[in-house]
């Protein structure tokens, strides 16, 4: 099954959903970051938040960034998304190793532990939507339940989930984010909490094969579903030699020059898709031409 999201609304229209499948596109990002297992649950995670939210945006050009800063010792992550769901992100200690928590899961809210989690939201303003609040678990999806509630005042459950095999491969990955609307009566309310609160963990609705579509019917069939489209997601970095090259002229004659004069060629790296980009003395000497003093 290939990677996508749906979105949808249920009990005439006081419910909106997005739930995504996202195993191929996590699994991209543990081989191209060669992320530790509790590394993959938390970047895999986020990524699947990320592209969700990203189906959210209303224009084209909308692009949503989603930043943990915190002091764990996974160190960080980020993850960067358009609105057609394409998604990319980085962990800064991708090699974190740490044992089992008290239910023998992956300890993703010890490897974050306290932090700040920042979505920001570039809408084509002359300065990008920031919303920030403090990690409550450090689990991502409870910390995405929060911020929609108190930065974006939107009711919200989300649930992210992560499954590894024993070679460390991704086994299975996805979510969902259900919100409720300002007009939703309280009997929907009441339903939909109880629904929630009877819900066991998304990998274990995955890995019996549930499809998205299957997992909303689940949960909210009983309002009565309506599916408004389902949209391909995957792992893509847009980074490229010219755009690295751009990068590279921005920060001045003078590094550059430093560069030329000792005389090797250099190495860049993209820290969102891990790619490395090479530029010889004489590509540092044209580019030299077009940086500013």
């Amino acid at each position: 099954m290939s990677d996508y999201i749906i979105r949808g609304t249920a009990g005439d229209n006081q419910i909106r959903f997005f739930a995504a499948y996202t195993t191929e596109l996590v699994e991209e990002a543990r081989k191209a970051h060669n992320t530790s297992p509790v590394a993959t649950a938390a970047l895999g995670r986020l990524l699947t938040a990320g592209a969700m939210m990203g189906s959210m945006c209303k224009n084209e050009t909308d692009v949503i960034t989603l930043q943990i800063q915190c002091n764990g010792p996974i160190g960080g992550l980020t993850v960067t998304a358009d609105s057609k769901a394409n998604v990319k992100g980085c962990v800064h200690n991708p090699e974190v190793i740490l044992p089992p928590n008290s239910k023998g899961k992956l300890d993703v809210g010890r490897a974050l532990d306290l932090g700040v989690l920042s979505v920001i939201k570039d809408i084509g303003l002359k300065d990008p939507y920031v919303g920030q609040t403090q990690l409550v678990s450090g689990e991502i999806a409870e910390d995405l339940t929060y911020y929609f509630a108190t930065s974006e005042q939107v009711p919200s459950s989300v649930a992210l989930g992560v499954l590894m095999n024993k070679e460390n491969t991704v086994r299975q990955a996805g979510g969902f984010i259900i919100q409720l609307m300002p007009f939703a009566e309280e009997e929907v309310i009441e339903k939909l909490e109880k629904k929630l609160q009877e819900f066991t963990s998304i990998t274990s609705y995955l890995d019996e094969g549930k499809t998205p579509e299957e997992i909303m019917e689940d949960l909210l069939g009983e309002f009565g579903i309506t599916i408004m489209d389902k949209i391909p997601t995957k792992f893509y970095c847009d980074c490229s030699k010219e755009k690295v090259g751009k990068a590279v002229i921005s920060i001045g004659q003078k590094e550059i020059q430093e560069m030329i004069d000792e005389g090797k060629p250099i190495e860049v790296n993209c820290h969102f898709c891990n790619s490395n980009y090479h530029f010889d003395v004489e590509e540092l000497r044209e580019m030299l031409k077009y940086a500013k003093k």
